[in-house]
Parts: C-alpha cells; sequence; structure tokens
C-alpha cells in the first residue's frame, strides 16, 4: 500500500488552477486502495506578513472547500498541520540536514523574496526554510506519492535529497517519495498574463478564477481572457499562444478532452471562451453548493480536523522519535 500526503496553504482564496491542478486529483486518489493524508498548511503561511484572523478563517475554508470537493473522512485523513506537533519537531532535523546553498536555489525564494523587498518589507527567515518543513509534511508520514502542481515540482526533489542524505547518514528512516501530476491543467495560468501561474496568494484581479466565484464573474472572468494574434485560428501551441493553450488547458481538463485536438473544433475565440465558461461554472457549481452546506454547519468539519489530527498523530510519531533516535539524541 503507497501512503499519499499532499497539502494547500491558506493564503488566498482557492482557485480553479488549485482545483484542477491539485484538489480534484485529491478525491481521484482517496478512491485508490491506497492511505491518503491531506493537510492544510497553515505554518507555511507564516513565512510572509498576514494577518492572523484572516489565516484563521481561510484555514477554515480551506478545510472545508476540501470537504466539499469530495475528500470524504471515511476514506482520508484530513487535518491542519499545526494540530500535529511531529512537522515541526521532524522540520528541525532536517534543517540540520539541509545546505543554505540548496534553500537559496528554490526557485519560489527567490522570486518571493525579491518581490518582499521590492515591497519594502523584510524576508523573513521562515521563506528561506519553509521548503524544509515541506519536506518535514511528507517524510513524517513515510510517504510514497505526493500528488501536486508542477511548480511544487522542485521542493519535492529537494524532499528527495534530504530522506536519501539522512538515510545515509543516520540509517534507514524515511520513505523516499515520488511526486504525481495530472496530465493537463498541472499549471493553470493567469486569464490575463497567460505567462504567470494562476495564484491565490494576495490576487484578487480579473485573471483569478476562484473555486468560491459566482457563475456570472466566472463568465466575466473568462469572456475577458488574453488571447493571442496571429494566422490560423486557433492553435494549441504553449509557446507561440499561450493565452489559447491556457483556455485549451483548461476546456480540456474540465471535460476530459485533448487540448491539441480540442483546438480543431474551434475556428474563433469567442466561441472558445463561451465553451470554457460553460465548463469551469459547471464543474465547480457543486463544489459551491456543498461548501454552502458545510460552512453554515461548522461543527461537522471541526470534528472531522480533529479526528483527522488524532490519526495523523499516531502515523508521523513513531516516525520522528525513530529520526530523533537515529540522529544522535536522547530518549525522553
Amino acid at each position: 500500500m503507497t501512503r499519499i500526503f499532499s497539502g494547500v496553504k491558506p493564503t488566498g482564496h482557492l482557485t480553479l488552477g488549485n482545483y484542477l491542478g491539485a484538489v480534484r486529483q485529491w478525491v481521484a486518489a482517496e478512491q485508490e486502495p491506497d492511505e491518503a493524508l491531506f493537510c492544510v498548511v497553515d505554518l507555511h503561511a507564516l513565512t510572509v506578513e498576514h494577518d492572523p484572523a484572516r489565516v484563521r478563517r481561510l484555514s477554515r475554508q480551506a478545510a472545508t472547500l476540501l470537504l466539499a470537493a469530495g475528500l470524504t473522512p471515511e476514506k482520508c485523513t484530513l487535518f491542519v498541520q499545526s494540530h500535529v506537533d511531529e512537522h515541526a519537531r521532524l522540520s528541525y532535523l532536517l534543517e540540520c540536514t539541509a545546505s543554505d546553498g540548496e534553500l537559496r536555489r528554490m526557485v519560489q525564494y527567490k522570486e518571493k523574496a525579491a518581490k518582499a523587498q521590492a515591497s519594502g518589507e523584510g524576508v523573513r527567515l521562515s521563506l528561506l526554510t519553509y521548503p524544509v518543513l515541506m519536506a518535514a509534511d511528507i517524510l513524517a508520514y513515510r510517504t510514497g506519492e505526493v500528488p501536486v502542481g508542477e511548480d511544487q515540482r522542485q521542493h519535492v526533489e529537494l524532499t528527495r535529497d534530504l530522506a536519501v542524505r539522512f538515510n545515509q547518514r543516520y540509517g534507514y528512516t524515511f520513505t523516499v517519495p515520488e511526486a504525481t501530476h495530472p496530465v493537463v491543467a498541472a499549471r493553470v495560468m493567469d486569464l490575463q498574463d497567460p505567462r504567470s501561474k494562476m495564484g491565490k496568494s494576495g490576487d484578487t484581479g480579473p485573471g483569478v478564477v476562484f473555486i468560491l466565484d459566482e457563475p456570472e464573474a466566472v463568465r466575466k472572468k473568462v469572456t475577458r481572457a488574453v488571447t493571442d494574434s496571429g494566422e490560423g485560428g486557433v492553435v494549441y501551441d504553449p509557446a507561440a499562444r499561450p493565452g489559447a493553450a491556457n483556455l485549451l488547458d483548461i476546456l480540456a481538463a474540465c471535460t476530459g478532452g485533448e487540448p491539441a485536438a480540442l483546438a480543431d473544433g474551434y475556428t474563433g475565440y469567442g466561441a472558445l471562451k463561451r465553451d470554457v465558461a460553460d465548463a469551469v461554472v459547471e464543474l465547480l457549481r457543486p463544489v459551491r453548493v456543498r461548501h454552502a452546506e458545510l460552512a453554515a454547519d461548522p461543527g461537522t468539519v471541526e470534528a472531522v480536523l480533529r479526528a483527522g489530527a488524532g490519526r495523523a498523530r499516531a502515523i508521523a510519531r513513531p516516525v520522528v522519535d525513530a529520526a530523533y533516535r537515529a540522529i544522535g539524541l536522547l530518549e525522553p
């Protein structure tokens, strides 16, 4: 049996990109005869300037949306990262295994640090070290597979490197995980800037479709999506025509088609945008309905998270205790 782990960071409202690139894959994963753990990684939200009340609110919303999207407590473990102390315990051991150089090479660190500096903010040390905490999230459960979006591939590779290094230095302790990615729409791009990822953090612009957007808002954003000039009508060419490619990727992910084949059915962008908008609205409709039901009954969500944290703790504690012994720490 393979153990699957993945998480979502509560730094903004979840987007269509989060749903197509990760959440829907998680729901499919829990149907397999494997053990699946999914986590709201709230500690990661503290690496940048934040409002404490907003982090709590978004953490609760993220957990509610994961349940609304189809995760079922009977088939998977859903919990909040900060409710399981083993994540922070293991993170320090892995900081003692990682090097400064490999953390500073992380693309997301470079991008976020540059953004913070440009806005006049200081760069928190936790922004540099959070990939190590992410590795602890994964390794604490002896995870075999990590279903993530394409933008997280580098972090999973670091996790693999740390697991191998720790095992070689101190004896076999961790499973070396593999990243898995959906075939299409692994990285949904911003509708107004199709060369940039559709991100949830601090972005409320017209290029971002949120899972909880009303249908009218979805249609307006898709209708106004940037497309590309060029001869030959609608063509699937991510390098030369990223706007059209992004719309076709989204449509393919919503309908189960193949982007290049779908392009052959269109002579203009108007019809493509209408079909993409219809597909996205219908895809998200049941999630929005179920979210409203769960949000009206917060006690149910809180009970799921408490039970999930208990199960996660029971799995992680023996692994982390073994890592403490392996690295040379006295048992209490």
